[in-house]
């Protein structure tokens, strides 16, 4: 009974938020723009409580390259590009900003995570321009499956499978399945498996 309930929850979730995909797939037919996205985003954010999670997942199911529809999108969440997977079972805390990324099944994010695309967007190479005409890359960044991301962690690299960042961390190197990092930059401290 209670997964009929959630199911309905689910499809009701989605038929209201059809008028802002509808709107969105519109503008973005026409625009073809990441700032397309991250505007609604933006809105979408600021619905708050359980009735804005169903929402907002009603929305991205739509909207990013893949969204399951059982993910717990918080309040004030922000994403900046489309080109974004969000598995089942995973939560995201309140106040995160999440990047290019793929985040697995399970994966928990405390609150004001950011997952950024890589640690090339920004070049500054050349000392004639100012760093923000000088471009940059966006790669990517996955998020293993059951995996703890702790409050204010900063992602710039591949996370494992299994792991935990602690709160706070600088996440600049990729981190191996069934690890434990801390600090800034961030370090191993622990394998889960040991």
């Amino acid at each position: 009974m209670k997964n009929l309930i959630k199911q309905s929850l689910f499809l009701i979730s989605a038929v209201i938020a059809a008028p802002f995909t509808l709107l969105y797939l519109t503008l973005n037919s026409v625009l073809k723009s990441d700032a397309v996205f991250s505007s609604f985003s933006q809105l979408l954010s600021l619905l708050p409580g359980k009735t804005g999670a169903y929402l907002r997942a009603g929305f991205y199911r739509f909207t990013m390259n893949y969204c399951s529809k059982d993910a717990v999108i918080s309040f004030l969440v922000l994403f900046s590009q489309r080109d974004t997977e969000i598995e089942s079972g995973v939560y995201i805390g309140p106040q995160c900003n999440i990047g290019k990324c793929k985040i697995g099944q399970d994966t928990l994010l405390g609150s004001g995570v950011h997952i950024m695309s890589g640690k090339g967007q920004h070049n500054f190479d050349d000392l004639s321009k100012p760093i923000k005409d000088q471009g940059g890359t966006f790669e990517k960044m996955t998020i293993g499956k059951d995996s703890w991301i702790g409050n204010g962690a900063l992602i710039m690299a591949n996370v494992g499978q299994h792991c935990v960042v602690a709160a706070g961390a600088v996440v600049i190197d990729d981190v191996a399945d069934y690890s434990i990092v801390a600090g800034n930059p961030a370090k191993v401290i622990k394998q889960i498996n040991d």
